[in-house]
């Protein structure tokens, strides 16, 4: 088995792999004899939202390194990808669109996009495909794409997907595992209990780790982290450099990565914030703008009509990030991975969502888990407060939010939990130490996909959390919604 340690790659998290059990997918060569055989290793990689992009920026640095061979990306993603030398076939905001119907006014360019893809990689002839997230368009995409290889004749390329989509969180969720067989090979999982419940319905599947927790590494290299999962910014380096003065308190808001999210949120922000700037005697907010150009233009045009001072931190740069974390007293996100990264900086925060109305009955009829946000979702505690749907309003945010900022006992509270629920998406703690087959070798999410894609993938030898008995029922609207694709 081809291991070799990637010296220059984000290293931390132990992760122990299967010495001599790596397999090909569906009986196929594996990915490094296919790269072998032309001298080179094909990938056609596609993103579609900005917490993809960085994962798939991270994948390919990690896969250069790991590789043997010289590795030619071709596909869709975002700011993050094109730095690492992506040229994306289309903008990634063009499919950029969480909701049923949301999508509706977007399906023309939607399709647009689904086939262009789809040709390119047929056109691109890649050794193996890698799908991030987005399940929306990526199921669809792998479906449409493995459908064409058969009648043209041409080699099946290995389909990798990472992030599982959330079937434990909806009714009849686990019953669409099974329909992802034909068209997906093998399935990264972020969180510990969804492999084991992917390989049961015939899909294989391997947890990773969160991908947040990467975050910890790349900060370590600005040596601005302490050595554990938690990362302390520098709060005065921040201040210093964007002018804020040291006696004011300040709050960072997370609006979102999608424009959609944005403008939906960020009006609710702002009011929220006119409701409680009296009780400061200084406040400063910090909006974190995610790298997605609609995002920047919407929050720099209305940004000047705010209630308070504002200071703007680009996306990008993972440093400035915590360094703002480490200044601010409590957060406001919108549902999402910032959440984690909440945890990692022990930034207290609220959480808060909407969506079209007939998203949330949507939501409201087919979940069937009472959380939206990840800690409390893994923990089963409502460790961080929601503020969701119809309550989410600034007359019902501000209190939220005071007390949070006024209560240390509250914000103690979450920064314990986050050591809990830290732990628990960190691969190591999955795997039977039996199976170790070198332990000088160390892997952070990024490193350990790209060496099981380059292999083929590792049955490993997991304690998996138990089974989870799951309704298997799926309502005909989510069929109605899906059949909008055929």
């Amino acid at each position: 088995m081809f291991l070799k340690t990637a010296t220059n790659a984000k290293i931390g998290l132990k992760f122990l792999c299967v010495g001599n059990r790596s397999l090909s997918v569906l009986g196929r060569e594996s990915v490094r004899d296919l790269g072998s055989k032309d001298g080179e290793l094909r990938v056609f990689i596609v993103a579609g939202e900005v917490s993809g992009d960085i994962i798939a920026s991270r994948f390919m640095n990690s896969l250069r390194k790991l590789s043997p061979f010289p590795v030619r990306f071709t596909g869709v993603g975002g700011l993050m990808m094109s730095q690492q030398g992506l040229d994306t076939l289309f903008p990634m905001e063009d499919i950029a669109v969480m909701g049923i119907w949301e999508l509706l006014p977007h399906l023309t360019k939607f399709r647009l996009r689904l086939n262009q893809t789809v040709e390119s990689a047929l056109t691109f002839q890649p050794h193996v495909v890698l799908t991030v997230d987005s399940k929306g368009f990526s199921f669809r995409f792998l479906k449409h794409l493995r459908a064409r290889y058969g009648p043209q004749g041409l080699a099946t390329p290995q389909h990798f997907h990472y992030v599982a989509p959330s079937f434990w969180a909806w009714r009849g969720g686990e019953s669409r595992l099974k329909g992802l067989v034909g068209f997906v090979d093998h399935l990264f999982c972020i969180l510990p209990f969804e492999a084991q419940i992917c390989r049961s319905y015939g899909l294989p599947a391997t947890f990773v780790g969160h991908p947040a927790l990467e975050d910890v590494f790349d900060l370590k290299n600005n040596k601005c982290m302490d050595r554990e999962w938690k990362v302390q910014g520098d709060a005065e380096e921040f201040r210093k450099k964007y002018g804020v003065p040291s006696g004011s308190k300040i709050i960072s808001v997370l609006p979102g990565s999608r424009v959609q999210e944005v403008t939906r949120m960020l009006p609710i922000y702002a009011r929220t914030l006119e409701l409680i700037k009296d009780f400061f005697s200084e406040l400063t907010v910090v909006i974190h703008v995610a790298p997605n150009k609609h995002v920047q233009d919407y929050i720099s045009d209305t940004v000047h009509k705010w209630p308070v001072p504002v200071v703007l931190v680009p996306g990008g740069s993972t440093c400035t990030k915590y360094n703002a974390f480490s200044a601010s007293q409590i957060a406001l996100c919108t549902s999402g991975t910032v959440a984690v990264e909440m945890q990692l900086a022990r930034l207290p925060c609220v959480v808060a969502y909407r969506a079209n109305i007939l998203t949330e009955r949507f939501i409201r009829y087919k979940a069937k888990v009472p959380y939206i946000s990840l800690p409390n979702i893994v923990l089963d505690s409502p460790i961080i407060p929601e503020t969701l749907f119809e309550a989410c309003t600034p007359p019902q945010l501000a209190p939220v939010l005071l007390e949070l900022m006024h209560d240390e006992s509250l914000r103690q509270q979450q920064i314990t939990a986050a050591n809990k629920f830290l732990s628990l998406l960190n691969p190591q703690q999955k795997v039977d130490a039996d199976s170790i087959c070198n332990p000088s070798f160390e892997y952070t999410p990024s490193p350990l996909r790209a060496h099981f894609m380059e292999v083929g993938w590792a049955d490993l030898s997991m304690e998996e959390e138990p089974l989870i008995d799951f309704d298997a029922r799926l309502h005909q609207a989510i069929n109605s919604f899906y059949a909008l694709f055929p």
